[in-house]
């Protein structure tokens, strides 16, 4: 199976990792030529374009499958439109349109479409309600993903990802140090956001359906911390509650969303489908920042 992965990134560098070591044939899209020399660096082959240039991306060779895992950088609404919407678009007409399509379309998306559900516990079945522009377009990047695809006769997926952490993500001295702002955190290892879309291609499971893709145990953010810092010898951090960190007066209306923004994310259906989670929760994910930090201080692993 020969699989293109367009915006090879974080994730998209371990995804092409995990193909080729189990004899699949992975190609990765960056549109810089430091991307192009990352991907080529972990082991597999490069194309430099950019997916929103539907004539860049006629340098992509045929592939049995596309996951489209680009990011808009952190940016506005604006510019995440352009990616996730646009560029998706642009992405799904070109490879759908080509004289050999793909098999399958997979789109990387975020549980934030579920926007606030009080601490309740949401799954596949919940409706998607989201709260900021940015989780509008991502919602919108959804349909398109799988609607868009099945138009032209192709299967999309949605893999529908919690909050990303591993190698150089795992942010440890946020929580350490604190404040800690109370809430829940819904996460899921680089390694098996990989693996999960890497499994549902070679399994050949849940087309045109939607996966979440997070670990087993969403957690109180109040208790991870104090389990981080007890791990790194350190006392528990200083905690706030949601109305003092609301308080502050510098918030913009996207952080104050955020903040009222509180689920915790089912991944029953990915664990039915039989994915087998490497880090099945942040204990065992987190073991490699703990003992960095234990090494030499340093939780950036």
């Amino acid at each position: 199976m020969r699989v293109a992965i367009l915006g090879c990134g974080y994730v998209g560098l371990e995804l092409g990792r995990q193909l080729t070591a189990a004899g699949h044939d992975a190609v990765g899209v960056r549109r810089s030529e430091s991307g192009v020399e990352a991907i080529e660096s972990a082991g597999f082959a490069g194309v430099q374009a950019d997916v929103t240039d539907a004539d860049a991306l006629a340098a992509v060779p045929d592939a049995d499958a596309v996951v489209f895992a680009a990011s808009s950088g952190g940016r506005g609404a604006e510019a995440a439109r352009e990616v996730y919407v646009e560029g998706l678009e642009t992405a799904v007409d070109h490879f759908c349109g080509r004289a050999d399509p793909p098999d399958r379309f997979v789109y990387t998306s975020s549980t934030g479409v579920y926007g606030d559900h009080d601490g309740d516990l949401v799954d596949e079945e919940t409706p998607i309600e989201p709260t900021t522009e940015k989780t509008e377009v991502l919602a919108e990047a959804e349909r398109i993903a799988v609607e868009r695809s099945a138009a032209s006769g192709v299967d999309g997926t949605v893999a529908r990802y919690a909050g990303l952490y591993g190698p150089d993500r795992y942010r440890l001295s946020r929580y350490v140090d604190g404040p800690v702002t109370e809430g829940y955190l819904n996460m899921v290892h680089r390694d098996d956001a990989a693996g999960a879309v890497r499994y549902l291609l070679d399994a050949d499971l849940a087309r045109g359906e939607v996966v979440n893709v997070v670990d087993d145990e969403p957690v109180s953010k109040w208790a991870f911390a104090d389990w981080l810092a007890d791990q790194c010898g350190e006392p528990e951090p200083p905690k706030r509650t949601v109305e003092d960190r609301l308080a502050d007066e510098d918030l913009s209306e996207t952080v104050e969303r955020r903040l009222r923004t509180s689920k915790r994310v089912s991944n029953g259906k990915l664990r039915g489908l039989d994915y087998e989670l490497a880090f099945p929760t942040y204990r065992e994910g987190y073991r490699a920042a703990v003992d960095a930090y234990l090494a030499d201080g340093d939780g950036t692993a």
